[in-house]
């Protein structure tokens, strides 16, 4: 089946990893691309071939479809996969994939386009009468015209932009004196990351949960949901913790939503993996929000649950197979919980960090797994996003997988830069994520105790990396008998709700 097909990863660090791997074990070969400060990276070792993108910016490496797909030409690739972020919801890119002869490993350029579109995505929804959040489609006028259409949905307000994502182009408006600058504002960051100044506006909910509902289709027709996940655990609109099941819903709420998730989808006959995303107000209503037309961050935790390998499923669909799984052979067995491990420095309000990685010991045993492309003595650049890795822990029920995840937190060891690993772990011995009643908003005031407890005067401790990096540079490498910063000992870990 696969004789001689390769398969271009068009991504870097874990997901390119985790593209590679899935693809050769279904017997492609594979080729990496990558900018220079990606030269020696693991992914770029792991791929059959490997090509340069000259220069470091995104823009001119990772973002340049022009040099990837004339990359792709020499290499005589089969398909691309474009991994997250990126080009990964790139219509044009897909379309330009397909001239050029390449299979593109995702959906449609057209549903792409489509569900893109916040604003004509929200139109669907609302046709597969699924509830959305109130709010105004369309352009937007400004004046005494956009402080109307405000007053009407009600403040406090959320301005969206229409091909967003990640919070870039979001902005909240609590009144109408914020309105004009806080729309002018999305406008321009909406164009200046999507080229696209579109936006929209619709309520703010105060206190959400954020929880979407994993999808893949084929192109024949058949479309299965494999559940939901809960991912309320954000700073700046980003997720840092994953889980599911949710703690936060019960079997009829699950099924609800679920349908609601595939209702959706058929609107566009959908094939390929994605993910609808919905937010739920505190009285335990859903609203639609958007479809994720790509693999998401946290993939794994569906993965370690239902035992499908999402990424081979999306190789296979684009290769034209028809699902081998029906729904009713789709089922949800144990917890699983995903942590992301940042470059960034939660005590600066979470500003990114850049560094060289030090030591590093990431843990392997049953029931965890690492998403990594972290290397001792490779640098960490703020070129490009600082998630470092994904940690996944999976167990019986939601006690056993919190429990597997606090100690692959206090196992793993990375020095050399500044990263959330403490605070991640400050986070999971919270009382409100301990319950399972987190919701979007609860990382401000996790943060704001996890700061009181830690106080002025007391050093993170993460310290330790300053003593590394100046060991490094004498060339003698961390200090003989150092020892790896460890998470104080919080709450014992009881009260845990199970699913």
């Amino acid at each position: 089946m696969t004789a001689g097909k390769k398969i271009l990863i068009a991504n870097r660090g874990e997901i390119a990893r985790r593209v590679i791997h899935a693809a050769r074990e279904l017997g492609y070969a594979t080729v990496a691309v990558h900018s220079d400060p990606d030269a020696g990276s693991l992914a770029v070792r792991e791929a059959d071939e490997a090509f340069r993108l000259p220069g470091a910016e995104v823009k001119d490496t990772y973002l340049n479809s022009d040099k990837i797909l004339a990359i792709a030409k020499e290499a005589g690739i089969w398909a691309i996969h474009p991994g997250y972020g990126f080009l990964s919801e790139n219509a044009v890119f897909a379309d330009d994939c397909a001239q050029a002869g390449f299979k593109f490993i995702g959906p449609s350029p057209e549903t792409m386009r489509r569900l893109g579109s916040k604003v004509e995505s929200k139109l669907l929804a609302k046709k597969a009468k699924v509830p959305t959040v109130p709010g105004f489609e369309g352009e937007l006028p400004s004046g005494k015209e956009l402080e109307k259409i405000a007053a009407k949905i009600g403040y406090p307000l959320l301005i969206k932009a229409a091909a967003g994502g990640g919070g870039k182009g979001m902005r909240v408006v609590h009144k109408a004196e914020e309105l004009e600058e806080a729309a002018r504002s999305a406008e321009r960051e909406a164009l200046s990351f999507f080229k696209d100044k579109t936006i929209f506006l619709e309520k703010y909910l105060e206190r959400p949960r954020h929880i979407e509902v994993q999808i893949l289709g084929d192109e024949h027709g058949n479309l299965v949901h494999l559940y939901e996940r809960e991912c309320s655990v954000q700073r700046r609109h980003q997720k840092m913790i994953e889980e599911t099941p949710s703690p936060s819903i019960d079997a009829k709420f699950r099924e609800e939503i679920c349908a609601a998730a595939l209702r959706v989808a058929r609107q566009v006959g959908y094939a390929s993996a994605g993910t609808v995303e919905f937010i739920v107000d505190e009285a335990g209503h859903f609203y639609f929000l958007e479809v994720n037309t790509r693999l998401q961050v946290e993939h794994p935790v569906t993965e370690a649950v239902t035992g499908v390998d999402l990424v081979k499923a999306q190789i296979l669909v684009a290769e034209g197979h028809a699902l081998p799984l029906k729904q009713e052979d789709i089922r949800q067995r144990g917890h699983a919980v995903e942590c992301r491990l940042y470059a960034e420095d939660p005590e600066n309000h979470f500003l990114p960090a850049e560094g060289s990685v030090g030591v590093l010991v990431e843990p392997q045993r049953p029931g965890i797994r690492v998403d990594s492309a972290l290397e001792a003595g490779k640098p960490v650049l703020s070129l490009y996003d600082p998630m470092l890795a994904k940690l996944i822990a999976v167990g019986f029920n939601r006690k056993e997988a919190l429990m597997k995840m606090d100690a692959l937190l206090r196992d793993y060891v990375l020095l050399g830069i500044r990263h959330n690993l403490d605070f991640l772990r400050y986070t999971l011995h919270s009382k409100v994520f301990q319950e399972g009643r987190y919701h979007t908003h609860s990382v401000a005031d996790i943060l704001a105790e996890y700061l009181e407890k830690r106080g002025p005067d007391k050093p993170a401790p993460d310290l330790a990396y300053a003593i590394v990096a100046l060991a490094g540079k004498g060339g003698a490498g961390p200090a003989a008998g150092a020892e790896a910063p460890r998470a104080e000992p919080l709450s014992a870990l009881k009260g845990f709700k199970n699913a």
